[in-house]
């Protein structure tokens, strides 16, 4: 009698999760709280923890105290242009695909990690390249398909995988690289075409793996990092009209014209897709050449930094270092630690990037979720 009570009730589960897997995969809406599940691949200016999670380091105070009052493994004193997007789009914040402990996948993965860029070098030091970001985000896909019917894990089913926003944020590292090593102009253009195929190669194994709707962000204005204009401009002398590294500037626009070419391909020759080309580089350099417009004061400077003018920026004593104090409002500030962009310049970065004024084709973020 009791072997067979404790069988019934053994078929009774296995039914229930059979029917919660049903229900699930027909109306995907009601497993995840929100149409937009959003896959982010990248590097700092995305990474929402997955370098301290993946390495075990430590960001430490300042960082967080303006919104999240801990760090959080962000390179800001807030929130990131990403979690701005997620505010946009009624979603949670993406955990990192690398945090072990608290994670919520419900609307996503971010996979960016802090340093990378899109090939592994000893000059990067980071082993999370693109091509390892997206080798992760197909074993999480796999490891999603094999807990889905038992009703486990992040519960994101087959058509939310498809139906899925896919965001690249990658080239800023590669272009500054060279750089860094005091390579000429030329020899950093020569890198831009192997920069842009490993790209291509990264979209594409998305995509033959499911993947429809891609998010694809060109580079900002490297020049006008205070780090970059501290360090380097004794070799890169050239400035452009508003004060940046010119040298900089156009390896980063000449990336950018190839990127937007490679995706204007892809859309003729992937029509059963949609890749869309955001431009931030118009949008951080509209942030500097018309800086009063946003009430910042000084838009070469770093708020957490040593030095004092122009740049506040001087190595090895930098945003976290002892002695080394933030400004008091950063939302005067554009950069926070000399690379990355104070919480509030982040969101008028996402502002303009949910308008879809800076995207080709002009397709909001919004309705690329919907569609």
């Amino acid at each position: 009698m009791g072997v067979e009570a404790g069988g019934k009730s053994k078929r009774l589960l296995r039914f229930q999760l059979e029917i919660t897997a049903l229900v699930l995969l027909i109306s995907p809406s009601l497993a995840n709280g929100s149409k937009c599940i959003l896959f982010n691949f990248g590097d700092s200016n995305s990474d929402t923890g997955g370098l301290m999670a993946g390495l075990g380091l430590y960001l430490g105070p300042p960082a967080g105290r303006q919104y999240f009052n801990r760090t959080t493994g962000r390179f800001c004193d807030g929130r990131l242009y990403i979690d701005f997007l997620c505010e946009g789009l009624k979603i949670n914040f993406l955990s990192p695909y690398l945090e072990s402990s608290g994670s919520d996948y419900t609307h996503g993965v971010n996979f960016a990690v802090a340093g990378t860029a899109t090939e592994a070098t000893e000059a990067t030091v980071i082993p999370f390249p693109l091509s390892t970001q997206v080798l992760q985000f197909l074993h999480f896909k796999n490891r999603t398909r094999e807990l889905f019917p038992q009703g486990l894990g992040s519960m994101i089913s087959e058509k939310g995988f498809e139906n899925a926003v896919y965001s690249f944020d990658m080239g800023q590292n590669d272009i500054a690289m060279p750089f860094n090593v005091n390579s000429s102009y030329p020899q950093v253009i020569e890198k831009i075409p192997a920069i842009l195929s490993r790209i291509k190669d990264a979209i594409l194994n998305v995509y033959k793996n499911g993947g429809k709707k891609f998010l694809i962000y060109n580079t900002g204005p490297l020049g006008c990092l205070p780090q970059k204009l501290a360090l380097q401009q004794q070799i890169y002398t050239e400035l452009d009209t508003y004060g940046c590294l010119a040298a900089h500037n156009n390896a980063s626009k000449a990336f950018n014209v190839g990127l937007s070419e490679l995706l204007d391909e892809m859309n003729s020759q992937y029509t059963n897709a949609t890749f869309v080309y955001v431009d931030i580089f118009s949008i951080k350099y509209d942030l500097i050449a018309n800086h009063t417009k946003y009430s910042i004061d000084s838009p070469l400077m770093t708020c957490c930094g040593f030095g004092g003018p122009p740049y506040n920026y001087v190595f090895r004593k930098t945003c976290g270092e002892p002695n080394v104090q933030p400004c008091p409002d950063a939302s005067r500030y554009l950069s926070w630690d000399g690379v990355h962009n104070t919480e509030a310049t982040n969101a008028i970065i996402a502002s303009k990037i949910l308008s879809g004024k800076y995207s080709k084709p002009q397709i909001k973020l919004k309705s690329l979720c919907k569609a």
